[in-house]
């Protein structure tokens, strides 16, 4: 698999407006209004997994054909191992699912690498980074929640920032391959230490959409994100 420069850290922080904060009713305007972001962070809940309902494959599908950022998706559902495949399918860029709701994670990964989406492993607070390690070597992408997944709007959790720094560690050892991606609680006050414990992608909800002008707040989050890489 080929790698742009963000999957080798050394390109600029990426911005991934999460939709989750948009009105749900203008998507497609909600889409273009933060022209520049370097994904749109999608996330489906099944209210199983995590105990809220959001969107599937037709929403998925849409945006797709109404946006030409890139679609991260994040996956907070049961039998992921079925499912997540269905959304590189429809076109999604990075199709990201939960470790703890994997039967067989490597042959998910396989599954959306060969559908043709790059493929990420997400982490609960609660879930220790150390044994999946050498899981890791098949995902692009490791996604660390720096809140408990299923609600928007959270505070930061300071205590996943060592998870951050050991990630980061095993990257630039040359042990994993992958992008640096932290989602819950990101904003003004928080990227710039998730920045520096060596998160490479920012998913950022109120922050973005909450903001008079979204693309702007894009803008100055990565400028802020680039001031301490």
């Amino acid at each position: 698999m080929q790698y742009d420069a963000a999957y080798t850290g050394t390109g600029r922080p990426m911005i991934a407006p999460s939709i989750l904060s948009a009105d749900f009713a203008r998507l497609a305007d909600e889409a273009a209004r933060v022209a520049g972001s370097d994904w749109l962070h999608v996330d489906v809940m099944d209210a199983h997994f995590v105990p809220n309902l959001t969107l599937g494959p037709p929403v998925v599908k849409s945006l797709r054909a109404v946006t030409e950022i890139p679609l991260d998706c994040h996956l907070m559902i049961e039998d992921p191992d079925r499912w997540a495949p269905g959304y590189a399918e429809l076109g999604a860029h990075n199709v990201t699912f939960h470790v703890e709701a994997a039967a067989d994670p490597v042959q998910t990964a396989r599954a959306i690498r060969s559908a043709g989406a790059k493929a990420g492993l997400a982490l609960k607070p609660g879930t220790a980074l150390e044994g999946y390690l050498d899981v890791l070597r098949e995902f692009d992408t490791l996604l660390i929640m720096t809140v408990e997944p299923g609600f928007g709007g959270q505070a930061f959790i300071e205590q996943m920032l060592p998870k951050i720094a050991a990630a980061r560690a095993a990257v630039d050892s040359g042990h994993l391959r992958l992008l640096l991606e932290v989602d819950g609680g990101i904003n003004a006050d928080t990227i710039e230490r998730a920045a520096a414990a060596g998160a490479d992608c920012f998913v950022a909800g109120s922050a973005v959409y909450g903001a008079d002008d979204p693309a702007e707040a894009v803008r100055r989050l990565r400028e802020q994100a680039a001031s301490v890489s």
